[in-house]
């Protein structure tokens, strides 16, 4: 079960149920393999539902390491993640809003 309040977000990789979390090594991670070099520029493309399918990959992949996962990208691309792309797009979006939301947003929903 993920705790959205350590900025969890639970998805199913493979039919094994995972907790994704943004850490501060993972985040580190994430921004070493982004193409535009920043995580402002990540959340400006999110915002915008301007991101790509390099950029939910990366962020799925971010966060099942923070969540103690093992493997890497390359894992990733035969596995069958529950609900299709749409669902990891809409994952990896909730990862990422919920590793900068303040205190005070969560309390508001």
């Amino acid at each position: 079960m993920a705790n959205p309040w350590r900025g969890e977000v639970a998805l199913v990789v493979d039919g094994v149920p995972h907790v994704m979390r943004l850490t501060l090594g993972s985040l580190a991670e994430l921004e070493a393999g982004l193409e535009s070099g920043s995580l402002v520029a990540l959340v400006e493309r999110f915002e915008g539902a301007r991101f790509s399918s390099r950029d939910v990959l990366l962020l799925i992949v971010a966060g099942l390491r923070g969540g103690g996962w093992q493997g890497g990208a390359a894992d990733l691309l035969a596995a069958e993640i529950e609900g299709g792309p749409m669902a990891a797009a809409r994952a990896a979006a909730e990862l990422l809003a919920r590793a900068f939301m303040l205190p005070a947003d969560a309390d508001n929903g």
